[in-house]
Order: structure tokens, then sequence, then C-alpha cells
């Protein structure tokens, strides 16, 4: 009895011990956070779910922050790291630099100090865009050169434009999609914003697998 008690204490503590899930860190401002929704529907809730529907052992991680600029985000990025000890980051930063009138060099350099921080070890990274300046915009061709020029100096993987799902409809379809303030996706917004996040995100999944 004593020897098939050791066998078996033998075998288990000999067993590999089941792999952690993928800690994905969304880091970015109130579209990464969920401002002005039920915490069911914000972005992170509804990309945690669409990846667990489709067989992936991942915890997504919230770290968005209303309010929060690429400035802002440069200083914290460091803390949120440090905290939610991530495999693979999401860096989704600059609407509301955008909106206060932020030079896109100034943009261009913080979010550059964000990824440098958070690709440390070679950890795997997707940086998400925002929407652009209206087309008459003298600064629009400098904002649109952002996201791909970050993407293949850090070697992230990169979505130009979070929003696009929504103008993909025809005409002014897209306000239907967004909350009453005319900024913010609604939930059907994120949702048809997962569906266009998602596959980068198996990307960013694969590449994060594959480092372990």
């Amino acid at each position: 009895m004593m020897l098939r008690t050791l066998v078996l204490i033998l075998a288990l503590a000999a067993a590999p011990a089941a792999a952690a899930p993928l800690r994905i860190l969304a880091f970015g401002d109130s579209l990464t956070e969920g401002y002005g929704l039920p915490s069911r529907d914000g972005l992170v809730p509804q990309l945690q779910a669409w990846l667990k529907a489709r067989g992936h052992d991942v915890v997504v991680l919230n770290g968005g922050l209303s309010g929060d600029t690429t400035a802002g985000g440069r200083v914290r990025i460091g803390y949120s790291l440090a905290r939610h000890k991530p495999d693979a980051v999401i860096v989704e930063l600059g609407g509301n630099d955008l909106l206060m009138g932020f030079s896109p060099q100034t943009v261009e350099d913080n979010l550059h100090s964000i990824l440098k921080q958070a690709g440390k070890g070679d950890k795997p990274l997707l940086l998400v865009g925002i929407a652009l300046p209206d087309e008459d915009a003298p600064q629009r061709e400098e904002w649109a050169g952002i996201w791909p020029r970050l993407g293949a100096r850090h070697g992230a993987l990169v979505l130009e434009n979070l929003y696009q799902p929504l103008y993909d409809g025809p005409g002014e379809a897209y306000m239907s999609l967004l909350q009453s303030d005319g900024l913010h996706a609604s939930a059907q917004g994120v949702r048809l914003i997962v569906e266009a996040l998602g596959p980068k995100v198996e990307e960013l999944i694969a590449r994060a697998a594959t480092r372990r």
C-alpha cells in the first residue's frame, strides 16, 4: 500500500504543470477602458469573450484610463507592466492628443517610448491607431504615417484605425454606432471593432505563445 502511494506521489510530481493563461495588457485611453458602457459591453470584456469563444486561453487585462494622452501613457506604462506582468501588450493611444491639438511628432515620440518600454524582452506588441483628422486637414498625412512607421520600427503588429469598422458603413451610418457624445463607440460599435481587432490579437497570441 505504501509503495503504491509512493509511486502515485512521484508520478504527480513528475507530471508537467498546466500552463497559465497568456496575459495580454490592453493599454490605452477611454476607448480601451470602456467609457460610458456597462462593464460587460466595454472593449476588453467583449474582446475577452470573442477570444474565449474561439478557444483561446488568455486573460485580457484592462489598462485603459479615460482622458489619457500619449504623454500620460509614457509615464504610466512602466507601472502598468510591473502590476500586470503581461506576456503581450496592445497599445491604443492618441485620440485625446488629436482632440487637444498635439503635434503628430510629439505623439510619435511618446508612442515610441511606450512601445520601447512595453517591448522589453522581445514582448510581442500590437499598436492600434485612431481615426484621422478630416480629409482636408493639413496634418492628415503626418498622422496617418505614425502607426505603420512605429510598427516597422518596433516589429509590432498594427491596426491603423480602431474605428474603421464603424466608418465602413454607408454615409453617416456610423453615428448610430456611437454613444450620445458622438465620440465613444456604443456596445454595438464595440462589437464591430472587436470583430476587426480580434484577428490581430490572435496574431499577437501566436507570437506570445511562440516566446513561451
